[in-house]
């Protein structure tokens, strides 16, 4: 997101130790402390992209001028907060379906024998969970707009 190593890597950083501070308003209702650690790094990213986008850069120094790279890791990341934003308005076993198809890189199959269903629910439940998520995403980037 970031586009360098050094700032991923302090970046990394921050998001650990905010995650070591709150970690006892940790609430499994909410989600796993590893979805927070996600949550908490993707901010952690955006406000160092932010925090660069307003220094001013020096016409001498190349390093500091930005570049398109930076405006699409910076709409990257913006498109990411959307879906995440939008996942978190799915119900729980919706968000689940979507997370091991997508972030676990199940196949139907697989995740009919780990649900204990049949494929074809999996497809149906998956495509009326993705449908949801779209329109999720898409009622948030009309709210942000307005």
């Amino acid at each position: 997101m970031l586009g360098d190593r050094a700032g991923a890597e302090d970046v990394t950083a921050v998001a650990f130790e905010r995650l070591y501070r709150a970690r006892d308003r940790l609430d499994p209702r909410r989600g796993t402390a590893r979805g927070m650690l996600f949550t908490i790094a993707r901010n952690a990213a955006l406000d160092e992209l932010r925090r660069r986008s307003r220094r001013a850069p020096a016409k001498d120094d190349p390093e500091l001028v930005r570049d398109s790279y930076a405006d699409d890791a910076l709409a990257r990341v913006e498109q990411r907060a959307l879906v995440a934003e939008a996942l978190a308005g799915l119900n729980p076993r919706e968000r689940e379906l979507v997370l091991l198809k997508f972030h676990g890189q199940f196949t139907n199959g697989e995740l009919a024998r780990v649900l204990g269903t049949s494929e074809s629910n999996v497809g149906t439940r998956l495509h009326r969970a993705l449908t949801r998520l779209r329109t999720g995403c898409e009622q948030l980037e009309r709210e942000r707009a307005a």
